[in-house]
């Protein structure tokens, strides 16, 4: 299909775009660079149209009225020339229902629109985001979410005159999917308008409270709460305003003449997950749990391990290596140890049902 986004290199017209064309869809990107001539262009052709294009921090008051409507009169009045009824989505806001400048403007666009498609018998789907986050927003500007990320991820003050201020959130892949669904002809209809059916409501002290964690969790190896799902959302928005040398941080490693020990990840209700290096001919281990299990994977180097219950002389052996990738369960009640039999560091990422507890280790010494 052929699909006209104006305001195609804001937030969400960024994203739109990649997304279609990943899709398969011919975009015809329009932006304020580009000329009258083009848009004339592409409204003779296009199948559907997406009205972002839209002011919401404009030098001048005046300019509200000019970006949120003139302009859609100025595409509608192309469209009719030009004879071409396809379908538009207008990306309103819910300040439309404010009596200011901004709310005005957006509300003069709807009525625009509405009228539209009364006299053309054109379908037209508005709607009015809320507050919108994801990748790709431009900080410092009319986004509290990215404003947040971009900040703490930087070590810069941020500005929250009331924690307790409520904010309603879409992110932008659960905008996308109703994009999508809009081309369809599936759009989620609410009374004369359209909404994202994925709606988050947070304060501003859990929003950055979240914030702050992510940033923390370089340092404590914490993971957040990822069956949460706007928590996941925000998370991978947070990841995209860092610094673009500042992606990799460091990890203690646990160093000695046998090789070392790194945790790399620590969480309160799935464990911990590490990496342990052994130099040639080394043993590690010899030890066994009463509740704690581990899972072992080699994944460099040639090893073997082995198992055998404290009361009992046999010994069970695993011969492992990075060749064959597999997981050795380590079952509670065997003392047991890993030995690097090549000529090369044996590496072993480990899992444990449960961060080390120095108070509780549930470690017991005994040789295999």
């Amino acid at each position: 299909m052929k699909i006209l986004v104006t305001g195609a290199k804001g937030f969400v017209g960024k994203n739109l775009c990649v997304t279609l064309k990943q899709a398969g869809h011919t975009v015809y990107e329009y932006d304020i660079e580009n000329t009258f001539e083009q848009l004339n262009a592409f409204t003779k052709d296009c199948e559907f149209v997406f009205n972002l294009a839209g002011v919401n921090r404009p030098e001048r008051e005046e300019e509200f009225m000019e970006g949120n409507c003139r302009f859609a009169d100025d595409l509608l009045s192309l469209l009719e020339a030009n004879n071409n009824k396809s379908p538009i989505m207008l990306s309103s806001s819910i300040q439309a229902e404010r009596d200011n400048p901004y709310g005005r403007s957006k509300k003069a666009g709807e009525d625009l629109l509405f009228n539209y498609a009364k006299k053309n018998g054109v379908k037209v789907l508005v709607y009015r985001f809320p507050n919108l986050f994801g990748k790709w927003c431009k900080p410092n500007y009319n986004s509290a979410v990215a404003t947040f990320c971009h900040n703490i991820a930087r070590g810069l003050e941020i500005t929250v005159t009331d924690p307790a201020i409520s904010l309603n959130l879409v992110y932008i892949d659960d905008l996308l999917e109703e994009m999508l669904r809009a081309l369809e002809g599936e759009e989620t209809i609410d009374g004369a308008y359209c909404k994202v059916p994925v709606i988050y409501e947070k304060t501003l002290g859990e929003i950055t409270g979240l914030i702050y964690s992510f940033k923390e969790s370089r340092i404590n190896l914490s993971v957040a709460d990822m069956s949460d799902s706007f928590t996941k959302k925000l998370y991978s928005t947070y990841l995209s305003y860092l610094p673009e040398d500042e992606f990799s941080y460091p990890l203690k490693m646990n160093k000695d003449e046998r090789g070392s020990f790194t945790e790399i990840i620590r969480t309160a209700d799935r464990g911990q997950f590490s990496v342990n290096v052994a130099k040639p001919g080394i043993t590690k281990g010899n030890h066994w749990h009463h509740t704690k299990n581990e899972k072992f994977l080699v994944v460099s180097g040639r090893g073997v391990i082995r198992f055998r219950k404290p009361e009992s002389d046999e010994v069970l052996e695993y011969f492992v290596s990075g060749e064959r990738l597999e997981v050795v369960d380590i079952p509670v009640g065997y003392t047991h140890n890993i030995e690097n039999i090549g000529d090369c560091d044996l590496v072993t990422f480990m899992w444990c049902n449960e961060c080390f507890d120095p108070e509780h280790p549930d470690t017991f010494f005994l040789k295999v």
